[in-house]
């Protein structure tokens, strides 16, 4: 069957005209057999068309469709492969690599869960490092003192600390940096000289965010003073 039908016949005898040549070529148009009938098909203009239901994958030659080709942002994750539980799509080669499955938590993995933490500097501890690790601890023991008034104790505990001059015969308050949620109990030490009464400071009260020391003696007093509470 003739994939092209002619745009006009001739007759046996017919004269030959150059209408007639120019019809047989201009007039010519694709009939169905010029298709698959299923990926292509001739249209009402006698064009060869892409059918609506498009190209089958088999007609699609391996690595056809190239990232180039791929509208940003449409691959959706349904299009994306199917992967293990608890796993995330990640490079942890230690170098530029193509990404790959990883583990969530595992020695592998992006959480490291070994109760004896490590001194990797690109790993993550878990939730149960972590608290293994605090509590391991049977000492407070943080690294530095960077000054200020507070430290925090690892089970919550809160001491605040220093000194104040307290002028004779008068009360003089602390007033804390930031203030307790309650306080538990203060104490008081004289910075003791020559003129120094021993028991001339007292604490005159103690809130939440103000310690007021009393100095009951004739002198200027030096008193240093600690306070605990949460």
């Amino acid at each position: 069957m003739p994939i092209i039908n002619k745009g006009t016949s001739f007759s046996n005898g017919e004269q030959l005209t150059a209408d007639k040549l120019n019809n047989l070529v201009d007039q010519a148009e694709f009939n169905s057999a010029a298709t698959d009938g299923a990926t292509t098909f001739v249209n009402s203009s006698g064009q060869i068309a892409v059918a609506s239901s498009g190209i089958s994958a088999g007609k699609l030659a391996t690595n056809a469709v190239e990232t180039a080709k791929i509208l940003d942002a449409n691959v959706t994750l349904p299009k994306i492969a199917t992967q293990a539980d608890q796993t995330v799509i990640a490079n942890v080669s230690g170098g530029v690599a193509s990404p790959t499955a990883v583990s969530i938590v595992g020695a592998s993995g992006i959480l490291i869960n070994d109760d004896a933490l490590g001194t990797s500097d690109t790993k993550g501890a878990t939730q149960g490092n972590i608290k293994a690790y605090v509590d391991s601890k049977s000492t407070f023991d943080p690294a530095t003192y960077s000054g200020g008034e507070t430290t925090t104790l690892p089970n919550g505990l809160i001491m605040k600390f220093g000194t104040k001059t307290v002028v004779q015969n008068t009360s003089t308050d602390v007033n804390f940096g930031v203030a307790f949620n309650a306080v538990v109990s203060a104490q008081l030490t004289i910075l003791e000289d020559s003129n120094s009464d021993r028991n001339a400071l007292k604490i005159g009260s103690l809130s939440t965010s103000t310690l007021a020391i009393r100095n009951t003696s004739g002198s200027n007093l030096t008193a240093h003073w600690l306070v605990f509470g949460r």
